[in-house]
Order: C-alpha cells, then sequence, then structure tokens
C-alpha cells in the first residue's frame, strides 16, 4: 500500500473561520481525512503548505507515520519549524492515522494503546462569537446549559487585545462572569480564557478577583512567548493555569514543564504535529502532575474525532474543547459523526477516526473570506458614554 493522492478541501462554516481538510488516497483505494488548524483569513496559508508537502509524501508507506514526519521535518522545512508547517503536517498525520485505521480494522485509539475512560467531557466554545454586551452572553450561557453541557469557556475581556488595558476593562471582565455565574448556578464548570491579551499585573488581579465564582481554570493569562510571565501568575493565584495553545513543539512544552508554569497543557492535536506529537507531549507532562485539556478550534468532524481518540488514550487527561458554533455546517457535510450527549462524547469504534464527509456537499461552500474587524468597529461596539478605555489602547 502506498500514497497516491493529497487533496485539500477550505470549507466556509458561516462562522468563525474556514476549515481546512486533507483527504490522503492510497493507490489500494483507501483514503483517510485529515485537518489543520487554521487561522481566520489566514487559511490559505496552511493550504499551500499542505499542496507543497505533498510530492514529498506520494509514493511513500502509510504505516511509516513518525518516519515520515521525521522526514518532512528534516527535508521539507530544512530543520526549521513554524506554525503552519506543523498545522499542515498535523492534516496528514492525523489522515495517516484514519487509513491505518481502516486498513486493519481498527478504531485509531486501539493503535495507540487502548482507550483508559468509556467516555470524554467536552466543555463548549464559540457560543459567544458575536455577542456584544454582558446581557448577551449571558442569555447564549443559558442556552449552553439548556444543550445538556456541564461546562463552557470564553473570554469575558471586551475589546481589542492590548498588553495594558484600563482597570475599567478589568471591571468589565469580572462583572461578566459575575453574571454568567449568578446566571447558570453553581454546578456548571466556567472555563476563563484570557487570550494571551494582558500584562501579568493585570491577569493576576483579575484572577484573583475571579476566585469567589470557583473558575474551572484561567487560560493563557498572559503572552506564552516569555514563559516566565505565565509562570509569575501561576505563582500569585489558586486557580489552575492553563497554557498551549500557542505552543507547538516539545521543546516549548518542555520549558513550560521547567519553569512550572501551568497546572494544564492546552494543546491542539490539528496544529502540533498529530496525534503523535500530542501523545509525547502528554507523557512529558504525566510526571510533572500536569495535565492535559485538548485545544480543539477546529471542525466537529476531523478534529473533533482525533481529539476524542487521543482523550481516550492519556491517563492524564481532564477535558476537551468543543466549538458548538461550527456545529450545524459541520453537520450538513458530516457522512459519519461523533454524536455529543450532555456534554460527553462515546469513544468510536469504527475503524480509523469513525468519521467521514460528503465531498460534493463540501464544495458548495468553498472558501470565502470573513470581514476584518478594524478598530472604529471595535469603538462603536463599546461606545464611549457606556465604556471608558484608556486612551494608549485605542486608536480613533
Amino acid at each position: 500500500m502506498k500514497i497516491a493522492h493529497i487533496e485539500t478541501f477550505l470549507f466556509y462554516p458561516g462562522s468563525g473561520k474556514n476549515l481546512l481538510f486533507c483527504r490522503v488516497e492510497t493507490d489500494d483505494g483507501h483514503y483517510g481525512w485529515g485537518e489543520s488548524y487554521v487561522g481566520v483569513n489566514k487559511e490559505k496559508i496552511v493550504d499551500e503548505y499542505l499542496r507543497a508537502m505533498a510530492p514529498y509524501i506520494v509514493g511513500r508507506s502509510p504505516f511509516n507515520i513518525r518516519h515520515l514526519g521525521q522526514i518532512m521535518f528534516d527535508d521539507f522545512a530544512i530543520r526549521r519549524t513554524s506554525v503552519d508547517f506543523l498545522c499542515a503536517w498535523s492534516a496528514i498525520e492525523i489522515a495517516l492515522w484514519d487509513i491505518v485505521g481502516k486498513a486493519t480494522g481498527q478504531p485509531v485509539h486501539n493503535l495507540l494503546g487502548g482507550a483508559s475512560r468509556e467516555q470524554v467531557r467536552v466543555y463548549a466554545n464559540g457560543w459567544w462569537y458575536g455577542a456584544g454586551t454582558i446581557d448577551e452572553i449571558v442569555q447564549r450561557a443559558v442556552e449552553v446549559k439548556e444543550m445538556g453541557y456541564t461546562a463552557l469557556k470564553w473570554d469575558p475581556f471586551p475589546g481589542p487585545w492590548r498588553t495594558f488595558v484600563s482597570r475599567q476593562e478589568e471591571d468589565h471582565a469580572v462583572e461578566c462572569v459575575r453574571q454568567v455565574r449568578k446566571a447558570l448556578g453553581p454546578d456548571m464548570d466556567l472555563l476563563i480564557d484570557a487570550h494571551r491579551r494582558v500584562a501579568p499585573y493585570h491577569s493576576i488581579r483579575v484572577a484573583r478577583r475571579l476566585e469567589e465564582f470557583d473558575i474551572f481554570c484561567f487560560e493563557e493569562p498572559c503572552l506564552s512567548d516569555n514563559i516566565a510571565l505565565v509562570a509569575e501568575v501561576r505563582t500569585k493565584i489558586n486557580t489552575p493555569v492553563v497554557t498551549g495553545e500557542t505552543l507547538y513543539t516539545k521543546e516549548q512544552f518542555s520549558e513550560v514543564l521547567a519553569a512550572r508554569a501551568a497546572d494544564i497543557l492546552n494543546p491542539d492535536i490539528c496544529a502540533v504535529g498529530g496525534i503523535l506529537q500530542m501523545l509525547d507531549i502528554a507523557a512529558m507532562a504525566h510526571p510533572h502532575a500536569v495535565a492535559i485539556s485538548p485545544h480543539n478550534y477546529n471542525s466537529t468532524i476531523v478534529g473533533l474525532a482525533a481529539t476524542i481518540h487521543y482523550s481516550a488514550m492519556i491517563s492524564n487527561f481532564v477535558i476537551a474543547e468543543c466549538f458548538i458554533n461550527l456545529q450545524d455546517a459541520c453537520n450538513d457535510i458530516a457522512v459519519n459523526r461523533i454524536e455529543i450527549k450532555d456534554g460527553w462524547m462515546d469513544i468510536p469504534t469504527a475503524p480509523g477516526l469513525g468519521v467521514d464527509m460528503d465531498v460534493e456537499v463540501m464544495r458548495r461552500r468553498p472558501y470565502k473570506a470573513f470581514p476584518s474587524k478594524g478598530m472604529r468597529q471595535y469603538w462603536e461596539e463599546f461606545p464611549r458614554k457606556n465604556y471608558v478605555w484608556g486612551m494608549a489602547n485605542v486608536t480613533r
């Protein structure tokens, strides 16, 4: 069996960003699905990487997955890694595991040691996109609870992302969490994402104010490029700290663990190089008593399925991410998918990933650019009469 063809598909779901899928086919008729993590309006960059990588892959055995990853790093990337390269390789790597599972008649997790649990818990994200006020966020959070989810995540900070923010912006974030907790009650787990936005002293002050609301975790309190900043926050708050969404290599995660900078790591299976790299990261974290909560800003088909297989295997798993704003569009193209019930997902038992997609339906919704949000739009959404920003943070 040899890899014969690699094809990419950009799909417009109508929310968030375009999704990038990869289909790898073999010369004996097998095929597998993969997915790349992509950023909004930068999706075509990774697509070009995939197209450029295909000639290095075609003609090789789909079973030699770890070796292929090393070859791509050595001979294609010339030992210079980047997020776009790893996002592209992630899609191919996941697709190869899908092929191997189908060829052997086994679900992916059975090929890599088997499951450690019968179900995987997920939290909802993406539900708050487009909500401009605290009241709108609260209303949507209630709807998420009514869908059966027992955990949700969002970013309560308003306005554009800036390192230094006003006290009013801090107050807004705290009040947003206060109102959501009041509306949902004590049983819903609230995961707060600061999105690398602010300096440590802002994050420390806000995290301490949020402690009364029993926050599940505080994600990316500041820029992870300087891991000492994240470690500083962790030593000064009582809420578990999460980082790893913007880290991609084992070397970077090794630095996080050495610095004791996080209680939970959240690497993305479609961004770090696929399933094997994710297993390596979990194994590295285990002796440090650091948990794994996979980031998954990907489809509710391929990316989510790969995440569920991985989450089923590792012993230090806590909870996985699911972007529910993408679910309806993904359901339209899914032939087989993994169902979510009350915030839990069963471990797939079908060969490979256990999912499939309708190519023709997918092609009816090709790439479409999302409108960019400029500073003026931010100002209009949070008018000065209702909200005060530090003038150093805003250019009108």
